[in-house]
């Protein structure tokens, strides 16, 4: 072998070396930090004759030195001997997946600066595998850790800490391709996507999470066995989907849906947006835009993750396919995509079963996100800034931080532009709120006085009228009492000439 490949054999080994020995250093720091807990817990285990091992997530966190308070552990234990073991020692139980194995408590105890609450899922070593057409899997216990290991979803959630001797337990390498960031399977890919579909998104998801790459098999068995995610439950789907949207790096965890085809299966809007490119009608690349403008968003928020905005700023052009027209002098243009879109993005939403008021409020952003354009470039007159608060409602805040992201142009002049005129707006939409109540805009006389105006009871008149004088309330701003009452006289007296 020449001597440049020795060389570079030597440096990555080396590299491999300081990588391992960097990851056990936060593994040490960050398990003491845990143990007083973590050893109390297997004493009582191993007092009942039971092994316990905290496991998976848990222990690839605290290799990552990012180990928070929600432990997991394996053990031997049967899930009713796990009960009467920790019942006793814990401040609160539940058990919600126990017909899965899984007991679930929480315990007060040191870690870190003081007390803490640790959130503590114990699992009786198992393995289990889909039906062909079952949406649940079948459970059943195992008698070792070591098979409990190798059922696992990725080498990296494959190892285990064996308590309280503290015995690394890495049976299939995890501790070394975690070292790389690199996302593998214990068994086969396709073994391990047959048992449980949702690893596939697992996988795009750990992409995103951790920024780790899959192997090059992994991504292979993902798009050859994309169609088998339709049988895992619709609520586990738009969980892990979350829970990726939601991650630090949300692009590269989409980028693997989409090329994988699994985004097809669930979220086939996304990859719709990849239109096609020609010399001749030359358009923006609508999938990249999208990503850029959640990219934007998320570097706009404020106190953490906005799942509401990023859903918008990744569908709010989802519309565009369906709209796309080529016209006659060469544009291609989307004429209503907006509008379009909020009822595409309302169904896609409610089929994946996110709870209503998310359904609502990204529909609705994607709904609105063009109406700052529709103003123009000129001054704004008062009642259209009325107006666009009003539309906004609560979702104002949102709207502004998605019309902004939604700027991708590379021209740096029109971009400077279009800044500048929101800055104008927002600077116009608080000196208004200093003046009125511009989230709470209510006409200038209520129900009960336009009843008694117009001397007629309730009906369907009284909210013709209600509607009017909330027009004038935005056209024009507040009214002094006499002058809206002149204005409905006048409007009923048209109404009845």
């Amino acid at each position: 072998m020449p001597k440049a490949n020795d060389d570079r054999l030597t440096q990555h080994a080396a590299q491999s070396r300081n990588l391992l020995s960097q990851v056990q250093r936060r593994a040490v720091s960050e398990l003491l930090r845990v143990s007083p807990v973590a050893d109390d817990l297997a004493r009582r285990f191993q007092e009942a004759g039971h092994r316990l091992a905290l496991v998976g997530g848990s222990v690839r966190d605290a290799l990552l030195g990012r180990l928070g308070n929600d432990l997991d552990f394996t053990t031997d234990a049967r899930p009713e001997e796990v009960l009467k073991i920790v019942r006793p020692w814990a401040d609160a139980l539940w058990e919600v997946g126990i017909a899965f194995g899984t007991v679930g408590c929480r315990k007060r105890g040191p870690g870190g600066e003081g007390d803490q609450d640790y959130q503590i899922e114990i699992t009786t070593y198992r393995s289990e595998a889909y039906d062909r057409t079952s949406r649940k899997p079948e459970v059943s216990y195992g008698t070792s850790i070591e098979e409990d290991l190798v059922r696992r979803d990725f080498t990296v959630n494959a190892m285990a800490v064996a308590l309280p001797e503290k015995e690394f337990v890495d049976p299939h390498g995890g501790l070394q391709d975690l070292a790389e960031r690199m996302l593998r399977t214990p068994g086969t890919p396709e073994e391990s996507f047959s048992d449980d579909p949702l690893r596939m998104l697992r996988a795009a998801r750990f992409s995103a999470q951790l920024d780790f790459e899959p192997a090059s098999d992994v991504v292979a068995a993902m798009r050859d066995m994309a169609e088998r995610i339709d049988i895992v439950s619709t609520e586990r789907v738009r969980d892990e989907f979350s829970k990726l949207i939601t991650s630090d790096n949300p692009r590269k965890g989409l980028e693997l849906l989409v090329g994988s085809g699994l985004a097809d299966r669930f979220l086939p809007e996304l990859p719709a947006l990849r239109l096609e490119r020609d010399e001749h009608h030359r358009h923006k690349d609508v999938y990249e835009h999208s990503l850029i403008v959640l990219e934007q968003a998320i570097d706009l928020e404020e106190g953490g993750p906005d799942l509401v905005l990023r859903l918008a700023a990744l569908l709010h052009d989802i519309g565009k396919p369906r709209t796309r027209r080529f016209e006659k002098d060469g544009r291609v243009s989307f004429h209503h995509h907006e509008v379009v879109g909020a009822k595409m993005t309302k169904a896609r939403l409610a089929k994946l079963k996110y709870a209503n008021d998310i359904v609502k409020d990204v529909s609705r952003l994607v709904e609105l996100h063009l109406r700052f354009h529709g103003y123009g470039t000129g001054e704004w007159t008062d009642s259209a800034v009325r107006r666009y608060v009003r539309d906004a409602g609560p979702l104002l805040g949102r709207l502004h931080k998605l019309t902004r992201s939604d700027c991708t142009t590379r021209n740096k002049r029109k971009a400077n532009a279009l800044s500048r005129a929101y800055d104008g707006l927002e600077d116009r939409i608080a000196r208004l709120q200093e003046q009125e109540e511009l989230e709470a805009i209510r006409p200038d006389l209520d129900g009960n006085e336009i009843m008694r105006i117009l001397g007629v009871g309730p009906g369907p008149v009284i909210g013709q009228a209600y509607t009017f004088l909330l027009e004038l309330r935005l056209e024009n701003g507040p009214m002094e009492h006499d002058v809206a009452v002149g204005a409905l006289r006048e409007w009923w007296a048209e109404r009845n000439s």
